[in-house]
């Protein structure tokens, strides 16, 4: 990653741009909802054959949310889009982790020439907006903007969602639970329900047409992000490559590690001999 973040207007939003500018093979790989460029760092093998290009999304990381609603994957993928253009990326594998996987399949639905390869990692939807495994995500973001953070987290923490997710899913609940700790927590509440609610903006048969390398990476004990969505991804995408790893709640290190040569693996295999489009 380079040193410092570029800032990229669009509309009235400021969003960071990081972009390790060397590499033959250009990657955009976006972070999912509530993340930023070091949640990316953590799962993309960054090597100095690859350039990675990364957008902070409105309201998340160090980007602004800007006065343009309503918020949706669409909007974002149209931000990502105008960064790969500024970088003189004219075509660039899209990749991502949950919502950035669905930044990555909309950019690749709609801009077919631009998409070379698709890396979708845990992704949480497949083609239906507003899937119930999202709707945690709606709850959390009602209750931060009808009730006071500390009275919404606690609500939160006693109710029956985070009993279920405190059982079968303690990570999902982690993060669920850190959003009320959020400095920009009522805005970002904004984005948090409008994504949940929103969806990649891609059919099955749509996917079926994408004639491109794609890898999908799923993995188990993880409510938010179920093993069978990342499957039945796989299975609608023509010849796409699945990959199961080990589950964050059971051993983070070890997950980072098999996101990374997973994902490594398959550019190598599949662009190694490929110069920048």
């Amino acid at each position: 990653m380079g040193t410092a973040p570029a800032i990229m207007l669009r509309d009235d939003a400021t969003l960071r741009v990081f972009d390790t500018v060397q590499g033959r093979l250009p990657v955009v790989f976006q972070h999912g909802l509530g993340g930023d460029a070091a949640q990316v760092a953590q799962n993309f093998p960054d090597s100095p054959a690859r350039r990675r290009l990364t957008v902070e999304c409105r309201a998340q990381g160090g980007s602004g949310s800007g006065g343009r609603r309503r918020f949706s994957i669409a909007m974002f993928a149209d931000d990502v889009l105008a960064a790969a253009d500024a970088a003189g990326l004219d075509r660039f594998v899209a990749g991502g982790i949950s919502m950035g996987a669905a930044i990555a399949l909309n950019l690749a639905s709609r801009y077919p020439e631009r998409v070379i390869g698709l890396v979708l990692v845990r992704p949480a939807w497949a083609f239906d907006a507003a899937p119930l495994n999202m709707r945690p995500y709606v709850e959390v973001a009602e209750l931060i903007r009808s009730h006071p953070l500390d009275e919404a987290r606690d609500a939160f923490a006693a109710s029956a969602t985070a009993a279920r997710f405190r059982a079968e899913a303690p990570d999902n609940l982690t993060s669920l639970l850190g959003f009320f700790a959020r400095e920009n927590a009522t805005v970002f509440a904004e984005v948090m329900q409008a994504i949940a609610n929103d969806g990649p903006g891609v059919t099955r048969a749509a996917a079926s047409g994408l004639a491109i390398p794609t890898l999908v990476i799923g993995s188990g004990i993880d409510l938010v992000h179920p093993l069978a969505i990342a499957r039945s991804l796989a299975d609608a995408i023509p010849n796409a490559a699945f990959v199961e790893v080990t589950p964050k709640a059971t051993d983070k290190d070890r997950y980072f590690t098999e996101v990374r040569a997973a994902i490594a693996r398959f550019l190598e295999d599949r662009f190694n001999n490929q110069d920048q489009p």
